[in-house]
């Protein structure tokens, strides 16, 4: 069988992922928005591992409608023209394989070995817009998981197949590109393009810090009104607070006015 040609990613600087991932998504969702990028989430894959936080770069994975004189039904029939075998070879420590499903629900585009390949390359975790199979055993394994569902059925017992590798895909209708960072939390996953990682990870660090200082003043009473958003006088304090920081300075509570 002659090699497939499937091309490689340009992954970014593991230190922007870390920091993407200590913000989480929310935070990077509204960094995102202030941007102008307004189509950042990718909706419908849910959390199916409470706890979980990754930010890693995108191996993409792509199915099509399956179509018999280009992909059999057997499960293990030629192995290596599966294309979502493919995708996995790719993944290094910290990848997230992003996959477009079709939002199916009927196929199981990976399952536990291929996910057990997955998490012993260093895999983050997964987002499919469809369903995977084995869930029991998948979400023992450690890796993130964001899914719209999971079945009994293996990849190409319905009507989809495994069509691309690193293209761009839609996922959940959010465009992905192969090597774009994807954070993936409780709150489910966003795409960061890989462009404007640097960008996001300073304004949404700063904003992380803020709201740091206004959880707080709110959790010892403070007034909404002033704490969040911060007002003129909640960005005055929040200064004088950041600046106790640098300096090691214990801060102090909120006095709670009388009214």
């Amino acid at each position: 069988m002659s090699e497939i040609e499937i091309s490689e990613i340009q992954r970014p600087d593991p230190g922007l992922c870390a920091a993407l991932s200590r913000i989480g998504s929310a935070v990077v969702a509204g960094a995102l928005y202030r941007m102008g990028i307004r189509n950042a989430a990718i909706c419908g894959p849910r959390p199916m591992t409470p706890g979980a936080c990754v930010a890693g770069p995108a191996l993409t994975l792509q199915f099509m409608p399956k179509r018999e004189d280009l992909y059999g039904d057997s499960e293990y029939a030629e192995p290596e023209k599966q294309l979502h075998r493919h995708a996995l070879y790719r993944a290094k420590p910290g990848d997230v394989v992003v996959v477009d499903a079709r939002a199916n629900m009927r196929s199981g585009v990976f399952g536990e070995m291929m996910l057990t390949f997955l998490k012993g390359r260093g895999g983050a975790g997964i987002v499919v817009d469809g369903c995977i199979r084995d869930f029991a055993a998948a979400r023992t394994l450690g890796l993130g998981l964001w899914l719209r569902g999971t079945t009994p059925n293996f990849h190409t017992q319905t009507d989809l197949m495994p069509f691309a590798v690193n293209v761009p895909v839609a996922c959940g209708d959010a465009l992905v590109l192969p090597g774009d960072i994807v954070v993936a939390d409780d709150d489910g996953a966003i795409v960061v393009p890989a462009s404007r990682a640097s960008a996001v990870v300073a304004d949404a660090g700063e904003h992380a810090e803020w709201e740091d200082f206004s959880r707080l003043r709110l959790s010892q009473g403070g007034d909404l009104r002033v704490y969040y958003p911060l007002s003129d006088q909640g960005r005055r304090e929040y200064e004088a607070w950041k600046a106790a920081q640098v300096h090691g300075q214990k801060p102090r509570a909120v006095r709670r006015r009388r009214r």
